[in-house]
């Protein structure tokens, strides 16, 4: 499988910066795009140049996107806990406003928002 958003459409287009190693940033890329596939219900598999250029624009920066949020927020996606609290303060990694859990992929609010807009993340075809 590629991933919707090369190394040179994330630097040069998306503007992104490298995560890591450039090779860290592929794997990054690709990681988003499979979860991608799986917020859309694998719509886009095998298809991604039947899309209009509007679907393919909005997908290739939600991949960025979330490549970039879950390289950031890799410890806290990848922690088996579900709250946490220590001398009063405490935080929790379910039901906030601003994080979405779709078919297992924890997604900003935002950035699937953006997702939607492609028409693909439907859980039932009209």
């Amino acid at each position: 499988m590629e991933s919707y958003a090369d190394l040179y459409y994330y630097t040069e287009i998306y503007k992104g910066a490298v995560l890591g190693s450039e090779e860290d940033t592929e794997k990054a890329l690709l990681n988003s795009s499979i979860h991608v596939d799986t917020l859309t219900f694998n719509r886009i598999v095998g298809r991604f140049e039947e899309l209009t250029d509007f679907q393919q624009g909005v997908i290739k920066d939600v991949v960025c996107k979330l490549a970039e949020w879950e390289y950031n927020n890799a410890d806290a996606l990848n922690s088996a806990l579900k709250s946490y609290s220590i001398n009063g303060v405490s935080m929790s990694f379910d039901k906030a406003y601003n994080v979405r859990m779709v078919n297992g992929v924890t997604v900003p609010a935002a950035i699937y928002g953006e997702l939607e807009q492609t028409g693909l993340c439907c859980g039932r075809l009209p």
